[in-house]
This record gives C-alpha cells, sequence and structure tokens, in this order.
C-alpha cells in the first residue's frame, strides 16, 4: 500500500528532494510513498483556504483512510503514529497525507480526515514538514517490522 501525499505548494527544493528520495529509497512495501503537489490558490485568506481545500478533497479516494497534517491537531510520538498507520493499512484503507497551503484548510478537510496530526506545537516552513512526513514514514516502517532504527 502506499502512502500517498497531497501538498498544496511548489515541487520539492533540492536540499528538500534529496532528503526525502534518501528516505524512499529505504523503504519497504507496504510504506512506499507518492506525492501529489497542488497548485496555490491565486487568492488570499478564507478565499484561498477554500479553494485549496476543495482541491484537496477532490483528489482524496472516498474510502483513504485521510491523515491531515495540523498545528491543531493531536501531537503524538512515533510508535503511536506507526500503530496508526498500521491500523489503516490493516483495515484495508488507502492511506493520504494531506498538508494544506499557508492559510491552512477549512473545516470541510478537517471534518473528512480521520486523523490530525500535529509535527509540533511549533509551525514549520512546507518544505521541512515534507522532509520530516518521509522520515516519520520511514520510521512508522522500522517500527512496525521491530527494527531498531527507532530507539525508546
Amino acid at each position: 500500500m502506499t502512502v500517498r501525499v497531497l501538498a498544496v505548494g511548489k515541487k520539492h527544493e533540492a536540499w528538500v528532494a534529496e532528503g526525502i528520495d534518501r528516505y524512499e529509497k529505504r523503504l519497504r512495501k507496504p510504506f512506499d510513498v507518492s506525492w501529489q503537489l497542488l497548485p496555490h490558490s491565486s487568492r488570499e485568506g478564507d478565499a484561498a483556504r477554500a479553494e485549496e481545500s476543495e482541491r484537496i478533497l477532490a483528489k482524496v479516494d472516498r474510502d483513504a483512510f485521510l491523515v491531515l497534517l495540523d498545528e491543531r491537531g493531536r501531537n503524538v510520538d512515533s510508535p503511536a503514529l506507526a500503530a496508526t498507520l498500521q491500523g489503516a493499512f490493516a483495515a484495508g484503507r488507502p492511506v493520504t497525507v494531506a498538508i494544506g497551503g499557508a492559510y491552512g484548510v477549512a473545516d470541510r478537510v478537517r471534518e473528512r480526515a480521520d486523523f490530525v496530526w500535529s509535527l509540533s506545537k511549533l509551525v514549520f516552513p512546507h518544505q521541512l514538514v515534507r522532509l520530516i512526513l518521509a522520515e516519520q514514514v520511514y520510521r512508522a516502517q522500522e517500527i512496525a517490522a521491530g527494527r531498531p532504527y527507532h530507539h525508546v
């Protein structure tokens, strides 16, 4: 199964692409990652949030387990994230991770999400969030397989 990432924004910067590639090369089934970048809205504020949110929702499959990255979400440790992903895989649900734009996402996206996840109470640039996400998916794989990458 693939972890599909929908991210509002521009293509990966070179340093981000290099880091993401490093972790993706280490992934083993079912932990493939695919990226779909959605364009920023030309609008601002609420109008941009609404337009980008509609773009996200239009790309989420009906049966997908949707993980929304949001600073107001649940802050969990890596083993809990691994268990969440494993639970979705075990239920036969494809996993989609959504990263909104600079203005965040509309309530409709948050309501559709099966899991709203906060990386931290800090706010990170979108490019860095992508790299952190790639590493955490790799870490989840290693935790699920009982390998020693994650030290408790």
